[in-house]
């Protein structure tokens, strides 16, 4: 049985054209919500935080909805939902597929994030194998290889795609010989800059090591082809690519993660269990994504995921690119005219980047700027060390105390030197007023300050109940 298209997105699909064509955003939901101000009035919500999550396209919305009065098990049943079903998570292995410009022998397989398909990865690398990662890593890329039979070297951060180049080839110099894999960003969290990944990708096969690229930024931004970059793996995440519902993926090569155990052992996995003489259960592995996908698979997460890459396909990411620039080059032009900003930059300031931008403002505290711009004027950024503890402990040349867990230490009194910082960042869907109302808010606060007291609760800085 093949599944006939389930889409009730026309209307969206001939919209996400139009916005092309005319470098407007992209429908996303959420536009059009409303959030309280402290001082009780409304406003319309300004999302800036796409490096964390990105609002769903409403594509993509869509495609689900039709989908979801269908939704069958998957690989499980005879009848028609479940073979309808079955039909559209490999639809989706395969628009994913094509979306990365994988190679023929490469495979698909479906996770729960970025995260989960590094630390899959993780479990499927031989005994003995050294991975190399930059410190400027986030934490998905830089913590699965902490485990046993894993040697895990991490490089200083580079100051230029040039001196990471070096420092790789260095360090594959002096590396002994076994199986060696490079762990890689395609674009920072922190920053948003672009890694040379095909140059560090060509070093790395030159001294028979393999790469896998975390996308999870760059994907949303940016074409990823994985045939031109030559990388061995991709890791994404659906959530940052416009697609809801929790689902990820590993793409790349199937050697290792055939010859691995499953990185999940049960139903779906197997292919045949058995009972042995001895009253042991004897298993025979699947090969191919099954093997690491055991369990029922989140097919409506992997649809979400394959429709967001149609739409982003189909809408053209030069487009998207382009808008995209423009928008960036709003933001630091606007941002460059206040003089107590200061961008954060591994690269420098003339290296290209994504929609992705951190600052800190002197005199400032970054958790109390980033609670005023919400409270105030109902703008949501991200504020702390963004999962990436060691790169923004760089960029901010200090050594402050790592929080407990992902985000800002408790802030200090506003004046006080940032331990923390500031992001921004947008995309497809964010409309240039967004960016102007932040770039208004960030010079009132800084020229005329908080208008209400903050304190700390429960680790975050929020509004007192008495104004400032």
């Amino acid at each position: 049985m093949t599944a006939q298209p389930l889409t009730a997105a026309s209307a969206a699909s001939a919209s996400a054209a139009s916005a092309a064509a005319d470098c407007g955003p992209l429908p996303v939901l959420g536009r059009e919500v409303e959030v309280p101000l402290v001082g009780g009035e409304k406003v319309a919500y300004a999302a800036l935080d796409y490096a964390a999550s990105a609002p769903a396209l409403q594509r993509v919305w869509d495609d689900v909805a039709a989908y979801a009065p269908y939704y069958g098990s998957v690989h499980r049943g005879a009848g028609y939902l479940s073979q309808l079903s079955t039909d559209l998570f490999e639809q989706s292995r395969q628009a994913v597929a094509d979306f990365l410009d994988l190679r023929e022998d490469d495979q698909v397989v479906f996770t729960r994030a970025t995260t989960d398909s590094l630390n899959l990865l993780a479990s499927a690398l031989p005994a003995g194998t050294r991975v190399l990662a930059f410190e400027t890593e986030h934490h998905a890329s830089l913590l699965p290889w902490r485990r046993d039979g894993l040697t895990a070297d991490y490089l200083p951060a580079p100051r230029s795609p040039q001196q990471a180049v070096a420092a790789l080839e260095e360090a594959l110099a002096a590396a002994p010989e076994g199986p060696t894999l490079l762990c890689v960003t395609g674009a920072s969290n922190v920053t948003g800059e672009i890694w040379p990944v095909a140059e560090l990708t060509e070093t790395a096969h030159r001294y028979g090591a393999r790469v896998v690229l975390d996308a999870a930024q760059l994907a949303p931004h940016h074409r990823v082809s994985v045939r031109e970059l030559g990388v061995d793996w991709v890791a994404f995440s659906g959530h940052k690519l416009y697609a809801p519902f929790g689902a990820g993926v590993l793409a790349g090569r199937s050697d290792w993660l055939d010859a691995a155990e499953p990185y999940l052992a049960g139903g779906g996995a197997s292919r045949t269990v058995a009972r042995a003489a001895d009253g042991s259960v004897a298993v025979e592995w699947h090969s191919g994504p099954a093997r690491h996908e055991a369990g029922s698979p989140n097919v409506i997460g992997a649809y979400a995921v394959a429709s967001a890459c149609r739409a982003l396909s189909e809408t053209g990411f030069d487009a998207l690119q382009a808008r995209e620039q423009r928008l960036l080059a709003r933001l630091r032009t606007g941002l460059a005219e206040i003089p107590e900003v200061q961008v954060l930059s591994l690269f420098g300031e003339d290296h290209a980047r994504v929609g992705v931008l951190s600052f800190v403002v002197r005199g400032w505290n970054s958790s109390h700027l980033a609670a005023a711009l919400s409270a105030e004027y109902g703008i949501g950024v991200r504020d702390g060390l963004f999962c990436a503890h060691p790169l923004v402990r760089t960029l901010l040349g200090g050594t402050a105390d790592a929080p407990s867990e992902c985000g800002a230490p408790e802030p200090s009194l506003p004046g006080e030197r940032s331990l923390n910082a500031i992001r921004v960042s947008f995309g497809a869907g964010t409309p240039d007023e967004h960016v102007e109302r932040f770039l208004a808010a960030v010079r009132e606060l800084v020229s005329d300050g908080a208008r209400w007291s903050y304190r700390t609760e429960g680790g975050r800085c929020v509004p007192d109940s008495r104004r400032g």
